[in-house]
């Protein structure tokens, strides 16, 4: 019953939860908000050596100009091609929301196993996309335009990368017959881990660092893949890049 309070006032707002634009909106503000704390520190790394300790490749900066590109073809994307998707969808499958609210021990498993299975899907995708040359020029090339990552080049991709990954996150919950609250929530979170991978730091505070043994790869992880383009296929943990024989580290 923990969950309950935030379910009901969630369900408080049904009609904007049922609009055909909904995902939409949810998607791009989550994104905005997430990359918002790291483009502050974009704005304040050229100014305090104290945050520019923590850039991964201390050498680059953000220019406003690739700053408004990558944003520019994220609002293209999500309006020209995420939002008919969305809407055919819930023109087809009308929303119905369940009154009772999940138990959070479920929310937190499904959580995991969600990320896992969208790990997975992400890490044989990229891996197809870097191995295979038309695919890599055809679709992939656009996200790797910057070999130097900040929060806003997370999205900036094509429309059949951005429609694959996004039919990706949707499906996991699907497949986990997931209640409605977990799925926003798991969208969030990969949102959030997303952008996290695309920062350009290595905070205290990182993923990568609250998670023991080396199991999740994080900014660090990412950043290389950007630069070496040839390592680290998975978004988040690095199992499937040890198992294949593709994970490299900052030692390496």
């Amino acid at each position: 019953m923990l969950l309950q309070p935030l379910w009901t006032f969630l369900l408080g707002h049904l009609s904007l939860l049922q609009s055909p634009v909904f995902p939409v909106l949810f998607s791009l503000s989550a994104y905005l908000s997430c990359c918002a704390p790291f483009l502050l520190l974009d704005l304040l790394s050229s100014r305090w050596a104290l945050v520019r300790r923590y850039k991964l490749q201390s050498q680059s900066s953000v220019s406003w100009a690739s700053a408004w590109s990558c944003l520019a073809l994220t609002l293209y994307n999500h309006v020209v091609f995420l939002f008919p998707v969305t809407v055919m969808h819930w023109y087809l499958r009308p929303l119905h929301l369940p009154q009772e609210a999940p138990a959070l021990g479920r929310v937190l498993a499904q959580l995991l196993v969600c990320l896992l299975l969208f790990d997975f899907q992400s890490f044989v995708w990229h891996l197809l996309h870097h191995r295979v040359p038309w695919l890599y020029r055809s679709f992939h090339k656009v996200h790797h335009t910057f070999s130097s990552t900040s929060s806003l080049t997370t999205e900036h991709s094509g429309a059949w990368e951005t429609l694959s990954l996004g039919f990706f996150a949707a499906m996991s919950p699907v497949l986990l017959g997931c209640h409605p609250l977990t799925e926003l929530l798991f969208f969030l979170l990969n949102i959030w881990l997303s952008v996290e991978d695309h920062c350009g730091y290595d905070l205290p505070c990182s993923t990568h660092r609250l998670v023991p043994l080396g199991l999740y790869g994080g900014s660090r992880h990412h950043d290389l893949h950007h630069l070496r383009s040839n390592c680290n296929y998975a978004p988040y943990f690095t199992h499937w890049d040890r198992l294949a024989g593709t994970l490299q580290t900052q030692q390496d």
